[in-house]
């Protein structure tokens, strides 16, 4: 782990603000063959986030939900940093880093989108909405970081976006969803992009324990905002809920999350994005195998559209 850490801080210094990615130049490391498997981990565990929510929503408010969420994450990587010795941030600069990133990718994001399922807007249309965010960073990520976004890149990006349209166009059907649980949705997306963006640019140095339990701390009081303001905060505890919590707090917050820092330090911003296309498809195949939701010859095109989609994007540099 130190010795990714140093790999990456030397990187990042050589390449801040030219755009240059760890592992670009010939005579840079390359990243350790793990992280080749990491994409698709990151995938089947991104997955399922939204059956978490669906199983945890009904006992408890969203933003109660999350804030116990935050609160055991925060506490679990802690005593992991203390047990480890890890490096905290040593300036006030970093610990803004890392609170921004907290803020933007944990607060709003997930708190956008199970205040968008708890407001009734279907699974399916929540993923489609967040399906945006590739291109979104895409667009974003020339300007903010000086990456190059290629034809070939940019026609995946637009594959995969009809794809997740097709996977999960049967869900849809022509009703049209809350106006609030939509906003929620745009702003979730809004807030995964501008996070993965600024973790990309300002995060690349951050110890992934110490960084992480910051981020959760500043997610966690942003949160505590809008449980005080609009909630009861009450928690019907169930057996149901404290395994999506748990699930949630163990694969979600702390493996997903640190697959997702990783593949940010290691790949450039819109191919990292571009990953997000394929977690619709994946959900739907999960709720096939626990719900017995069907999956018509539209939502199996779909899906291997998005695969496809993705694969120019990750190859097309």
């Amino acid at each position: 782990m130190q010795a990714n850490q140093n790999m990456v801080r030397s990187a990042a210094g050589q390449g801040r603000g030219s755009g240059t990615e760890p592992g670009s130049d010939g005579n840079a490391q390359t990243p350790p063959s793990w992280v080749t498997a990491a994409p698709l981990l990151f995938v089947l565990l991104w997955s399922t986030g939204f059956l978490g929510a669906k199983f945890g929503l009904p006992y408890a408010e969203p933003a109660t939900f999350l804030l116990l969420r935050f609160m055991l994450v925060t506490l679990l990587l802690v005593v992991v940093a203390v047990i480890v010795r890890a490096p905290w941030p040593r300036t006030w600069r970093e610990v803004r880093h890392a609170a921004v990133v907290g803020v933007l990718i944990h607060g709003i994001y997930l708190g956008g989108i199970f205040a968008a399922i708890a407001q009734g807007v279907p699974a399916g249309l929540a993923a489609l909405i967040a399906g945006l965010q590739p291109l979104l960073t895409a667009i974003l990520a020339g300007p903010l970081l000086g990456e190059a976004v290629t034809a070939r890149q940019w026609g995946g990006l637009t594959i995969g976006l009809l794809g997740v349209a097709l996977v999960v166009w049967q869900q849809l059907g022509f009703a049209v969803a809350d106006v609030a649980g939509i906003a929620f949705c745009l702003a979730a997306v809004l807030g995964i992009t501008f996070g993965t963006l600024y973790q990309k640019r300002h995060g690349a140095a951050m110890d992934l324990r110490t960084g992480a339990a910051t981020q959760f701390t500043a997610a966690g009081l942003f949160m505590l905002v809008p449980a005080l303001l609009f909630e009861t905060m009450t928690v019907r505890w169930s057996g149901e809920f404290l395994f999506a919590l748990l699930w949630l707090v163990l694969v979600l917050s702390i493996g997903a999350i640190s697959l997702l820092y990783v593949l940010i330090r290691h790949g450039a911003a819109a191919k990292v994005a571009s990953l997000f296309y394929l977690v619709p498809p994946v959900t739907a195949l999960f709720a096939f195998f626990l719900f017995g939701e069907t999956l018509g010859a539209l939502a199996l095109l779909g899906m291997a559209l998005a695969v496809a989609g993705v694969a120019l994007v990750t190859r097309g540099g």
